[in-house]
């Protein structure tokens, strides 16, 4: 089952896909969130990434289908616990940590457009700061 979605991140638009078989819950429970606002900054120890922390927010989900290495172009879910719940998209390498350590979260989005964006998007929140993300249905 494919699920799309519409990322804008900044002055980039991403298409994207949820990965509904693989993180069944975390797709369902971030549906029902959407339309999906944050402001996206640059990770702090992960590599490159962006991130958007969302303190002591709960999604309501466990682990599933996670990942402490996502590629480029996707996006996990840390639900939460030894570190703050956080949205992260990957536009290079990553290793997903905390000041706590490694850290695992749910792969449940997978961008599939303009590829050539994520990093022009990473590096403009490095240098620039924070940018605004939304997620929307497709």
């Amino acid at each position: 089952m494919m699920t799309k979605i519409k990322i804008t991140a900044g002055p980039f638009t991403f298409d994207g896909v949820l990965e509904v078989d693989k993180a069944p819950q975390t797709c369902k429970a971030f549906m029902d969130r959407m339309p999906f606002e944050s402001k996206a900054v640059h990770v702090r120890w992960s590599g490159e990434g962006v991130w958007m922390p969302l303190g002591d927010y709960q999604f309501g989900v466990g682990y599933e289908n996670h990942t402490s290495f996502p590629a480029p172009g996707q996006i996990i879910l840390y639900p939460g616990g030894i570190s703050e719940t956080e949205i992260l998209l990957a536009y290079g390498g990553v290793h997903f940590a905390s000041k706590v350590g490694q850290l695992a979260g749910n792969h449940f989005i997978t961008i599939t457009s303009n590829f050539d964006d994520l990093e022009k998007l990473g590096k403009m929140t490095l240098w620039e700061g924070a940018q605004p993300i939304r997620f929307e249905m497709a």
